[in-house]
């Protein structure tokens, strides 16, 4: 059997114990940070979380070891790419990742470097005198022309293409530009929690885009619940106020008198006899002089009244089929 150094011995065991102290491990890369940028991350990170580099294959075997209380941790095994290193802590997978991603920054292009997404050169005023850099610009496939003194770039220009190679004289360019197209930080790989791997890709979600999600959702189970009469702590409020409005309008157009409907339904009844009488007025005979003397005062006002109450009950309708429409919507919402 091979000897095993006993500073790897000591490694994993150290491993292990950061592993099984915290609820949430995570595998990060750590490839082209610089170490001063690194050294203020891992402060920007203190009491909050924990950074370790080590070995892949010992982290493979801390992980191992952690497995019989930690279930399926051994899965993160499968996403240790680049300059790996174990990040532990105590908050929220989604939490960390925000974090990890809003402390990263803009830097230059090395040459060597991999690009992750398109290298644009963009269109326009290049701030440079006429001279050897136009040249430059042109031997890396950038369109440029002197144009009102200065060196100008035609058109906007993809000078290397997502996962090819930033060559040194490209890189050079670049930074003459001051074009700093990389993300440097700490880029989070996965995450172990309770049982479960959160990978990058779950984790960077929309926060703006989920609320608005979540908050149409609720909406529609609201009006859901309160158009199919499901009382609920949220909706029974609402729930009570409508069947109220409802119980009310039903009394009026039943003309069924109570504390709630009889002044309702009394300027309801007026309003029609005025109409009634406005349409008959021009009869001789057809009303009596206390009537013309009221017609005389309201007419203007009386047939308006009608119109407005069968506007409005046409209104409720719309507003009944639309709160339908919207409950339809949020039900989607949930289960989509």
């Amino acid at each position: 059997m091979a000897h095993v150094a006993e500073w790897k011995k000591e490694e994993v065991k150290e491993l292990s114990e950061i592993i099984n102290q915290y609820d949430v491990i995570g595998i990060v890369d750590l490839m082209n940070i610089p170490a001063k940028q690194l050294q203020e991350m891992r402060k920007s990170l203190n009491e909050k979380a924990v950074i370790r580099m080590s070995k892949k294959n010992l982290i493979d075997l801390a992980l191992e070891d952690c497995n019989a209380d930690k279930n399926n941790i051994v899965d993160l095994s499968g996403h240790m790419d680049g300059q790996v290193a174990i990040i532990a802590t105590e908050m929220n997978p989604f939490k960390l990742f925000k974090i990890l991603e809003d402390s990263k920054t803009s830097a230059p292009a090395k040459p060597g470097t991999i690009a992750p997404d398109d290298i644009v050169v963009p269109e326009g005023d290049t701030g440079f005198e006429p001279g050897p850099f136009l040249g430059e610009l042109q031997q890396v496939g950038i369109p440029a022309k002197i144009d009102k003194g200065k060196i100008c770039v035609q058109k906007e220009t993809v000078v290397v293409a997502a996962g090819e190679a930033v060559s040194k004289q490209v890189a050079a360019t670049l930074a003459r530009m001051d074009i700093n197209p990389m993300e440097v930080g700490i880029d989070l790989k996965a995450v172990y929690e309770e049982g479960s791997v959160y990978t990058s890709d779950v984790l960077a979600i929309d926060e703006e885009q989920t609320l608005a999600d979540v908050q149409k959702a609720f909406s529609g189970a609201f009006n859901l619940s309160v158009n199919a009469a499901i009382p609920t702590t949220k909706t029974i409020s609402a729930i009570l106020s409508l069947a109220h409005t409802r119980a009310v309008s039903v009394g009026v157009e039943g003309a069924i008198l109570t504390s709630k409907t009889s002044e309702p339904i009394l300027g309801l009844v007026n309003a029609r006899m005025l109409a009634i009488a406005s349409a008959i007025a021009d009869t001789e005979g057809a009303i009596d002089d206390e009537l013309a003397d009221k017609l005389s005062n309201v007419a203007v006002a009386a047939a308006p009244v009608v119109e407005e109450e069968v506007v409005e009950e046409e209104e409720e309708e719309e507003e009944e089929e639309s709160s339908e429409e919207e409950a339809a919507a949020g039900l989607g919402a949930l289960f989509g």
